[in-house]
């Protein structure tokens, strides 16, 4: 098991260096890469995402085309890489013609995004965070949303994380409403994540949200959406919810 990057051959021995094949094995599984599962296919290293994050840091200024070269691996760790290399130069930007040219590379290679870890640590600190300032863009949120692939639906509903930290609650709850009956849990588990989120700002308004929409919402999603109520709140919900 090697890596082969032909944009640099530091970083590939670096990267070679690190991997750990029966970690590999472990991450192969807890990602679900049997046939038929959602990860199907994907390749892994073993390399610790600490490690990875070790590496993006000094790899930081990569250019584009290692950058792609990196998405583009079939090595679900050297793919992160490339993500999190991306948030680096996203935070980094110095205006936001620089951090537009990191988004639209982001959105543009974004199908190296193919399992819920690379969506979840780059995509609200990239699109979020440019959305967050560019209300008129947010539409492209509800096109991913009806997206017949999974990472595309998952990308836009994370990306309000950024939204709901800064008090704007109308684009997931529009978005859970969309999706509300999504058959897949990942989507179903995002929905309730970002929904506690939402109750973290403020309860008053998740509380409003579900007194009309509980009843239709998935199992998971409400119960992770209400994970911090009180019981009795908690038990109240629930009952409301369509079997």
């Amino acid at each position: 098991m090697t890596v082969q990057i032909k944009s640099d051959l530091a970083l590939r021995r670096e990267i070679n260096q690190l991997i750990d094949v029966d970690k590999a094995n472990i991450l192969a599984r807890f990602f679900k890469t049997g046939k038929g599962e959602y990860g199907e296919g994907d390749l892994f290293l073993g390399i610790k995402v600490p490690q990875v994050r070790a590496l993006a840091k000094r790899w930081s200024d990569a250019s584009d085309v290692l950058v792609k070269e990196l998405l583009d691996s079939k090595y679900h760790e050297v793919r992160l890489l490339g993500v999190i290399i991306l948030v680096t130069k996203y935070e980094r930007a110095k205006d936001e013609k620089q951090k537009k040219k990191v988004l639209d590379f982001y959105l543009k290679h974004r199908f190296a995004l193919n399992n819920w870890d690379l969506v979840d640590l780059s995509v609200y600190k990239i699109w979020g965070d440019y959305l967050l300032n560019h209300k008129d863009k947010r539409g492209e949120l509800f096109k991913f949303a009806r997206s017949k692939n999974l990472w595309e639906r998952r990308m836009a509903v994370v990306a309000t994380l950024t939204l709901i930290k800064n008090n704007q609650f109308k684009e997931i709850f529009e978005l859970t409403l969309i999706l509300i009956n999504d058959k897949d849990d990942l989507i179903h588990k995002a929905l309730g994540w970002m929904l506690r989120e939402v109750g973290k700002k403020n309860q008053r308004s998740l509380e409003n949200f579900l007194d009309k929409h509980a009843k239709h919402l998935a199992r998971t999603t409400l119960r992770y959406a209400i994970e911090r109520f009180q019981e009795g709140k908690r038990k109240y919900y629930l009952n409301t919810i369509k079997i």
